[in-house]
């Protein structure tokens, strides 16, 4: 079969480690047996380093890229606040909260193979120029050539497009898009999908069309080509929803990230690595 009539890969990203000492959000271990990169909560909005080490070893241990999710400062709010955060001390962060979660990846022989803002910081991005080249500045001084997750079309994107970082654009399975491509604010009504039939459906459907469907407008197609469209993992003991097929030999996996790879090829995470 050539590559031209292969059906596209699929990578799977989840959100983990968001946890704080004796508290829990997610199953991490159960995650990591069916995604191919891990969103790891890097201390600022959610995780420890003891979670953050056990969830850099388990990923190690099952192949699964290790990504940064930076945030805001702001563990009460889980980073959904809004903060004015001036731009260098925002830089700073950033790089902090990459270079503690490389050291645990290190210790667990693998490497940070990109970064994502969380939240807040995420939604901040999209259009505010100055957070964004600060948020860019951040990854660059943690070093290396980090890619960068985020949504298509935003000043993020636009910010590590300058600065010579590659882009992964990413697309939600069970969140609520407006007819610009942007996604509906959480305090709005269906802003997100929670039956798991309408998840699996628009999983599928962003895997085949490389398109979102305008909650506005549910007509309209949004045609942003992501290579990343995630579902977020749900309460600890959820599991996976969604039976959506990634590749020969590789399982289902929920919170996913698009590729456009030829058949028998393995998906791989926004760092280039399966």
């Amino acid at each position: 079969m050539s590559d031209s009539a292969a059906p596209p890969l699929i990578d799977l990203n989840a959100d983990l480690g968001e946890g704080f000492g004796r508290w829990q959000l997610t199953d991490d271990e159960a995650l990591l047996s069916v995604v191919t990169s891990a969103n790891v909560a890097c201390g600022f909005h959610a995780g420890d380093p003891s979670t953050m080490r056990r969830v850099c070893a388990l990923a190690a241990e099952r192949g699964v890229v290790i990504g940064a999710q930076v945030s805001y400062r702001d563990l009460a709010g889980f980073g959904r606040r809004a903060m004015d955060v001036p731009p260098e001390e925002l830089a700073d962060e950033i790089t902090y909260q990459i270079g503690a979660l490389e050291v645990f990846a290190r210790a667990a022989g693998a490497r940070v193979g990109y970064v994502k803002p969380h939240g807040a910081l995420y939604n901040r991005c999209v259009h505010d120029a100055e957070q964004a080249a600060a948020v860019v500045a951040g990854i660059r001084a943690a070093g290396g050539r980090l890619p960068v997750l985020g949504l298509p079309g935003s000043q993020l994107h636009w910010a590590a497009a300058q600065a010579r970082l590659p882009v992964v654009g990413e697309a939600f399975a069970d969140r609520a898009y407006t007819d610009r491509g942007t996604l509906v604010p959480r305090r709005e009504p269906g802003a997100v999908v929670h039956d798991p039939d309408t998840v699996v459906k628009r999983a599928v459907g962003l895997a085949r069309d490389r398109a979102v469907t305008s909650w506005a407008a549910p007509g309209s197609r949004s045609p942003r080509a992501p290579l990343s469209a995630r579902r977020h993992p749900g309460r600890r003991g959820a599991g996976p929803t969604g039976p959506v097929r990634a590749d020969r030999g590789r399982r289902p996996r929920p919170e996913l990230r698009m590729t456009s790879q030829g058949a028998g090829r393995r998906p791989t995470g926004p760092g280039g690595r399966p």
